[in-house]
């Protein structure tokens, strides 16, 4: 995207981000279904959806909708951020992720 690639315009690339999207989210909510957890009492099961949603926002810009090409840039840059924000509140249960020891 940032070298203007022809490979964008491929079909498989277009869908791609759109399988792999499907999928976190589909596998959040089989998540919850099957662990029978509330997302109401775990917090960081709230902020690991909302992450995602913003990711899923983010690649959108970085992919699509981004006016510039420093605009894309920025939304590219955010979104591996939120990405490793979600994969700390994976990995920690915690709502801030690696962050928790600085808002607690």
């Amino acid at each position: 995207m940032l070298q203007g690639s022809a490979q964008l315009q491929k079909k498989s690339v277009k869908i791609i981000p759109h399988v792999i999207d499907t999928t976190l989210l589909a596998s959040a909510l089989i998540l919850l279904y099957f662990s029978q957890w509330s997302v109401i009492e775990q917090s960081w099961l709230q902020v690991k959806i909302i992450s995602l949603l913003v990711y899923i926002g983010l690649g959108m810009v970085a992919l699509k909708y981004g006016q510039t090409l420093r605009i894309r840039f920025f939304a590219w840059i955010s979104g591996l951020l939120v990405f490793l924000f979600i994969v700390s509140v994976a990995l920690t249960k915690y709502k801030f992720g690696f962050f928790n020891g600085l808002f607690v």
